[in-house]
């Protein structure tokens, strides 16, 4: 199952995409001398940058602005477990046939480690832009069995297949945070968009995150700060994935005949035990709906079973040259997570920040630095 290994890390890749807005405007407020005098100096100077759009009319209202400019790097990790179904294959552009009865998956856990880089601007005082691009390593380790019928009323387990696939994957996207701060306090809701072009997917893979945040900014001495929030992180992608594979990326060559006469062996066996009970029935047994659609539902796996077996085989003895099709739907087993975050500014130009997100079958680390600048 190496192909549904391969779809499921690309999968939990984009799902990395997200990033954490920096603080934004801030809204003097209070009673404190210090507060008053900040407030009355911004209201009385001069804006000298080109952006954010209106940024003289914000801080003549006693907004505290952050440079409009930034760039920053993050080290993303994150460990998602993934629900699958639909899962279709074929062999050298064939037909592809459902293989959702007999393949069943009792897990899938997906890992990735990446650096991600985000250019950004603050287009109007209270909406920040930025780019993204990307680059990780994953692994997913699945753990799935391979089931046919043996009898009209049971299944079996004829195999498990326990595997992991590794590859490195980039993506590319943008991103909105529309935000408002007041008296330290502030809201951000962080929207991204990303796209993956990835050499065995047909088309590039989409992904949409949403990350609504609320915090609270504490000043210390000059431009130090401590902004710390809460929030959530949803995610919601294109569900159908289509793909093409070479053959010899599944299984070694020596291993694909041994493969292929063990699967028509047990197929043939639960062939012989499934006709066995239903010749073993009376007349009357017979004619029950019941045991009828038992019957026609075994016999329909086993036929599908031994379709793919012969495709199988048919691409196997062109094994140098032969691809394997898939298609499936895949969704995270949960779409939010709970997340805290903090942020470290030294000065207006540079600041840390790291962010956890937990409370789910997904976790996630994402630890960054940034420089921003007057433009």
């Amino acid at each position: 199952m190496r192909i549904t290994c391969f779809l499921l890390t690309v999968f939990l890749f984009l799902l990395c995409r997200e990033t954490v807005a920096q603080y934004t405007a801030d809204k003097i407020v209070g009673q404190k001398q210090k507060y008053v005098s900040l407030a009355d100096s911004l209201k009385h100077s001069t804006y000298p940058y080109l952006l954010p759009i209106w940024g003289q009319k914000v801080i003549s209202k006693g907004f505290d602005l952050p440079f409009p400019m930034g760039f920053s790097a993050q080290y993303v990790w994150q460990q998602s477990d993934i629900i699958i179904n639909n899962l279709q294959v074929g062999f050298n552009n064939g037909p592809k046939r459902n293989c959702d009865d007999l393949i069943r998956f009792d897990e899938a856990t997906a890992t990735t480690n990446g650096v991600n880089v985000r250019p950004d601007f603050w287009l109007f005082p209270f909406l920040n832009v930025y780019g993204i691009l990307a680059r990780s390593n994953n692994s997913t380790a699945v753990k799935c069995g391979l089931w046919i019928p043996d009898s009209s009323s049971s299944w079996k387990k004829i195999a498990d297949i326990n595997t992991k696939a590794d590859f490195d994957a980039t993506t590319i996207g943008f991103g909105l945070t529309p935000t408002f701060g007041i008296g330290g306090f502030f809201l951000a809701l962080d929207m991204n968009f990303s796209w993956s072009d990835i050499e065995q997917l047909d088309k590039p893979a989409y992904i949409f995150i949403l990350g609504p945040r609320i915090g609270k900014n504490f000043k210390f001495k000059g431009e130090q700060s401590l902004a710390i929030w809460t929030g959530g992180f949803r995610v919601h992608m294109n569900s159908g994935t289509n793909g093409s594979l070479p053959l010899s990326d599944l299984f070694p060559v020596n291993e694909w005949n041994k493969r292929i006469d063990s699967g028509y062996m047990k197929v043939a066996n639960s062939q012989q035990q499934v006709d066995a009970w239903w010749n073993g029935l009376s007349d009357r047994d017979q004619q029950n709906p019941v045991n009828k659609a038992k019957y026609n539902t075994a016999n329909t796996a086993l036929e599908k079973a031994g379709q793919l077996l012969d495709g199988a085989s048919q691409a196997a003895s062109t094994l140098g040259n032969s691809t394997v099709q898939y298609s499936l739907d895949k969704r995270p087993k949960d779409k939010w997570n709970f997340l805290i975050g903090a942020q470290y500014q030294l000065n207006k130009h540079f600041m840390a920040r790291v962010e956890y997100g937990f409370l789910s079958s997904r976790k996630q680390l994402i630890a960054g630095l940034q420089y921003r600048f007057g433009f």
